[in-house]
């Protein structure tokens, strides 16, 4: 029974600034993936500064299009949508803004720490634990004002949209936090809890997720709410929308280890990620089915609307990326792709095509309303933005798969004679040069209809009036629910069975109606659904000791070799190179032995990489002399003549912070690493090996004096990589080779 009628205003304010966020972070997160491609083909455009690296900037892009561009949209959409479908007014103007603002602030100091080397190294989690803090904070902040509209709702059911949003809120809490276990060591420098392979693990628990609840259940929740709006026609099945829901929420959580196919992760985990990753693919298609079938008897307006065009594409994109997700988690296609420039196909044909098209529809449909203008400033612009930004996906993504493929191909062919046809990795990165010309084309047209967007937006919002109305809308209180709950069996003297009645009950989802209303006893389950699923794997992952054997050889980096570590993190060095020789054959002839799960038990974090633009350095170690290493950090062309990464000279002339040293080794020592003699002189221990090596680089022709700068600790962390295997076990000498041991006689010594 409803009670009196009520009236209230929507608070439109925080999506139109959340609108605006969008589209200029759009723009600057484009802009920034336009210069790494530009990069990748002429290294020269980094102008020999180390904030303009690909290494410290493609962090900065990923971070810009997911959390920026694509956190906006969601948060614009849910601000808008979530008022509406629950016809309540925001539960706190005050804490909208604190969101708002707090997000801009995020984005910001991302801005300023990525490129200065300030980074974690653990894909979309990258900032630092401060930063990550403050995101803990701003998302509690977001996730109380959504769930207190939802308890001042006058909607007694939850719609559609709603579900993924709760979905998206609460398993990103658990992502991110659980992913973000550090120590400090300082004030922007932390060291995971988790090392080695369970780093890995819940790197790619969190990475994989982060894709399926930030940028999926959000923008599934966008289109079930804006789609419909747009086209005028109600969602093709609500039952399929329950179908679709739950199996997302439950599988998706499962799908993460599939990444980490053929490395040191236990086959069980990988496998086991592989199976719920395939199972996916039926769910996934069932909400694409769901889009597009909304839109029965409406494509007529398709052809006129480019809202529509934008979705319909959208949505198209987010079937094709789900069903090649699945095939890239299968492990025969993943030996061929992973490390492969297909994966950034794949990642982008997602991005750029579900995330982007879906937010453009969004927008272009939502600025005429929120600015209050008759009409969107140029439809015609919008037309030209959709058929550039899709003929640019198209040049994009065709362009880099075939790289990705042919990378593949070629790291993997042998010759007649049984030997790697190109045993040179450089002839693979040659080989695809103009692939990444063709990319940059491509990217540069979807970079245009951004801007193109944005000028459509911000003319738009030119016209607005001089002050937004807030029209009052009117609905009935929501008063407490008096209604009984469904039956299992009625009514008593149907012919049906109990067991024909319980079906029935379940297939006419009359159970999900009930929890519709109930918003607690909902979150609660998509809650019980996700951790549920996450601790059947991590559990096994981190209890039972066989996943991870030792290796009596591996032993803690050294003071130096540790900080020569964190300025390869710093540089970015893993966005372009693998610490991980798979057990291929390919991979084992062109690096060496493959990697061992007791390798990594000191690393922290693991640094075993998603891409090879350059060679696996896995077993780098002792394979060159000092004076490569600080030759090749210097000018690259110099002992790659066709090399495409830029020079790192600054390495040369940056000064060791020694005194930084002890504290990290500390910290590392509370984490659980057996450091001994290094707790009480780690900075003397570092100065002596730097000498060392610095004392060799001379005598090797280089230049002197380099004993305190960066490039000697760097060059210690490289010749360690892979060294470990060979050395031999220290082997305890036998009873009747020891010394022999003085025992007291009878009467006692004399």
């Amino acid at each position: 029974m409803s009670g009196r009628t009520e009236n209230f205003t929507y608070n439109d304010a925080i999506t139109r600034k959340f609108v605006m966020a969008t589209i200029f972070w759009a723009a600057v997160a484009t802009l920034i993936g336009l210069w790494l491609a530009l990069m990748l083909v002429r290294p020269e455009l980094s102008f020999g500064l180390p904030q303009l690296t690909f290494g410290r900037l493609r962090p900065l892009h990923t971070n810009a299009a997911i959390f920026a561009f694509a956190g906006n949209a969601i948060f614009a959409a849910v601000y808008y949508s979530s008022q509406r479908l629950l016809k309540a007014r925001v539960f706190s103007d005050g804490l909208a803004d604190i969101h708002f603002w707090g997000w801009q602030a995020i984005i910001v100091a991302a801005a300023l720490t990525l490129p200065f080397g300030i980074s974690q190294s653990k894909e979309y989690a990258e900032l630092e634990w401060p930063i990550d803090i403050a995101i803990a904070v701003v998302w509690v902040l977001f996730a109380v004002n959504f769930f207190g509209t939802i308890a001042k709702r006058r909607e007694r059911h939850l719609y559609v949209a709603i579900w993924f949003y709760i979905a998206t809120i609460v398993t990103v809490a658990i992502l991110h936090i659980f992913n973000n276990l550090v120590l400090p060591s300082g004030l922007l420098k932390s060291y995971p809890i988790y090392a080695g392979v369970q780093d890995a693990f819940m790197q790619w628990w969190y990475g994989h997720n982060a894709v399926a609840f930030f940028l999926t259940t959000p923008f599934l929740g966008l289109m079930y709410y804006f789609l419909p709006k747009a086209a005028n026609r109600p969602v093709f099945s609500y039952k399929l929308s329950i179908l679709h829901f739950w199996s997302i929420v439950f599988i998706y959580i499962w799908a993460g280890p599939h990444h980490l196919h053929y490395t040191a992760l236990p086959e069980w985990a990988s496998t086991l990620g592989m199976l719920f990753s395939v199972m996916l693919w039926m769910p996934s298609w069932g909400g694409m089915i769901n889009g597009l079938l909304t839109l029965r008897g409406a494509w007529n307006k398709v052809a006129e609307d480019p809202v529509l065009k934008f979705f319909v594409v959208g949505i198209t994109f987010y079937g094709m990326a789900t069903f090649e997700g699945p095939m890239l988690s299968i492990k025969s296609v993943n030996a061929l792709s992973h490390y492969t420039d297909w994966t950034i196909a794949h990642v982008h044909s997602g991005a750029l095509g579900w995330n982007g098209f879906m937010a453009f529809g969004m927008l272009y449909w939502l600025a005429p309303r929120v600015f209050q203008t008759k009409k969107l400033y140029s439809t015609k612009l919008a037309e030209v933005h959709f058929w550039i930004g899709s003929l640019g996906i198209l040049f994009y993504i065709v362009a880099i798969y075939a790289a990705g493929v042919t990378q593949g191909l070629m790291w993997r062919a042998f010759d007649e004679t049984g030997r790697l046809a190109y045993p040179d990795f450089i002839e693979t990165v040659v080989r695809i040069i103009p692939m990444y010309w063709v990319r940059v084309i491509g990217g540069s047209m979807y970079v245009l209809g951004i801007l193109l967007g944005a000028y459509n937006i911000v003319m738009t919002w030119a016209a607005r009036p001089s002050k937004y109305e807030e029209p009052v809308q009117s609905a009935p209180a929501l008063a407490p629910y008096q209604g009984e709950e469904p039956r299992l069996i009625i009514p008593f003297h149907s012919t049906l069975s109990p067991a024909g009645h319980r079906l029935r009950y379940f297939a006419q989802a009359a159970w999900h109606r009930a929890w519709e209303r109930r918003p607690l006893k909902f979150t609660v389950w998509v809650t019980i659904a996700v951790v549920v699923a996450s601790l059947f794997e991590i559990i096994p992952t981190f209890l039972i000791r066989s996943n991870v054997p030792t290796i009596a050889t591996v032993t803690p980096y050294t003071p130096l070799e540790l900080y020569g570590r964190d300025i390869y993190i710093e540089e970015g060095c893993y966005n372009c190179h693998s610490q991980m020789i798979r057990p291929i054959r390919a991979e084992t002839e062109r690096y060496g032995e493959y990697s061992k799960p007791g390798e990594f038990v000191y690393d922290r974090p693991f640094q075993w990489g998603s891409r090879r633009i350059g060679p696996d350095l896995a077993r780098v170690g002792g394979k060159y002399p000092h004076l490569w290493h600080v030759r090749h950090m210097e000018q690259p062309t110099s002992t790659s003549p066709a090399s495409i990464m830029p020079p790192y000279a600054w390495l040369l002339e940056d000064d060791i912070e020694f005194g930084v040293i002890q504290s990290r080794v500390d910290t590392m020592a509370m984490l659980g690493v057996p450091y001994g003699e290094a707790l009480k002189s780690a900075e003397e221990m570092a100065r002596a090996q730097a000498q060392e090596i610095a004392a060799e680089i001379e005598k090797q022709g280089g230049r002197a004096g380099l004993e305190g700068k960066k490039i000697v600790a760097l060059t210690a962390y490289l010749q360690r990589l892979g060294t470990d295997l060979k050395k031999k076990p220290k082997v305890e000498p036998a009873p009747s080779e020891q010394a022999p041991v003085k025992t007291a006689s009878a009467g006692g010594d004399k």
